[in-house]
């Protein structure tokens, strides 16, 4: 791993370099073979045999209606029982865990990178990417999406449309944008 790759996968400030980017470009068309094939499968024992091959970690019982798009999807982890509805974007830079029995709504999305806001490095190409933890039992509603660096925490419920910029702790409900703890659940 060198330099750039290892301050990729730290969450650090980062500039590609053309080697880098050569294997990059080459696991994209890994990943983008992946999810045209997942997203034309038509069995669900098919299906399951794709996400193996193109997450990094997928458990039993899982279900993703497609169509599903990722960025590499290695950086993907997926607990038992866990269920994602049509039109999921995981941009999964760094890592994204989802954990077992979490309910995600139709068009959500979950982003790791993270964008550089002076404007000269970010012409210049400087790039980082933050994970995204979601706990077990979670429900994601329609829509939803999820910043990077963000923890949500287990048992909570998040409604449909926000935008969730920071940690959610457990067993609450979320709604807004930014989201915004309106209640604790029980």
């Amino acid at each position: 791993m060198d330099e750039n790759e290892l301050r990729m996968s730290s969450g650090d400030w980062y500039l590609p370099d053309y080697p880098e980017l050569d294997e990059l470009d080459a696991d994209m068309v890994r990943r983008e073979r992946g999810c045209a094939a997942y997203n034309a499968a038509e069995g669900v024992e098919e299906r399951q045999a794709i996400l193996e091959q193109l997450l990094g970690s997928v458990a039993e019982l899982v279900r993703i209606r497609p169509p599903f798009h990722c960025d590499y999807g290695y950086n993907i982890r997926i607990g038992t029982g866990t269920f994602v509805n049509f039109g999921a974007v995981f941009l999964d830079v760094a890592p994204i865990t989802i954990g077992a029995y979490v309910r995600i709504g139709p068009n959500v999305q979950l982003l790791t990178p993270a964008h550089e806001l002076d404007a000269e490095r970010r012409r210049a190409g400087w790039s980082k990417a933050l994970p995204i933890t979601i706990g077990d039992n979670v429900w994601l509603g329609g829509g939803v999406i999820v910043c990077p660096g963000v923890n949500i925490g287990e048992n909570t419920v998040v409604g449909a449309g926000a935008v969730v910029t920071k940690d959610l702790p457990p067993g609450v409900l979320a709604v807004g944008s930014p989201a915004r703890v309106i209640r604790k659940l029980n």
